[in-house]
């Protein structure tokens, strides 16, 4: 796991299929952000699939880090579920979220970083 000094999320510097370049140089295949660090998102350690997809368990950790906004990769051909429960979930932490295409996400997720607003978290599938 990353951390930053300067308890900013850390800018996403590189996507392409299957990897993810955070601005400490650590690469990822998928990953989670949050205020202060980040870390690969190893879909073994909560059972999640394509589908139905992302689980609430899959955004505890990032939501737990008290960000206010989290965005959501749900991959380059957006081929990963994100079901309403999982949405439910996140606003029911009042927690702003957005689901974009991966390469989307990182866009929107690196202008908010850098606009400085609010506490930023994100989870991005790099793949299909």
């Amino acid at each position: 796991m990353e951390g930053l000094n300067n308890m900013g999320s850390p800018e996403i510097k590189d996507i392409s299929w299957g990897s993810m370049k955070v601005e400490s140089g650590d690469t990822y295949k998928d990953c989670k952000t949050w205020p202060g660090g980040s870390r690969t998102w190893d879909w073994r350690e909560t059972g999640t699939r394509h589908t139905p997809g992302i689980q609430p368990a899959d955004l505890k950790e990032i939501i737990d880090m008290g960000i206010d906004v989290l965005i959501i990769g749900n991959g380059m051909e957006q081929k990963l579920g994100v079901p309403k429960e999982t949405l439910d979930y996140v606003k029911g932490q009042s927690v702003e979220s957005l689901v974009l295409q991966t390469e989307k996400a990182v866009e929107k997720y690196n202008s908010l970083v850098k606009g400085g607003r609010g506490r930023i978290g994100g989870i991005f599938h790099s793949t299909c």
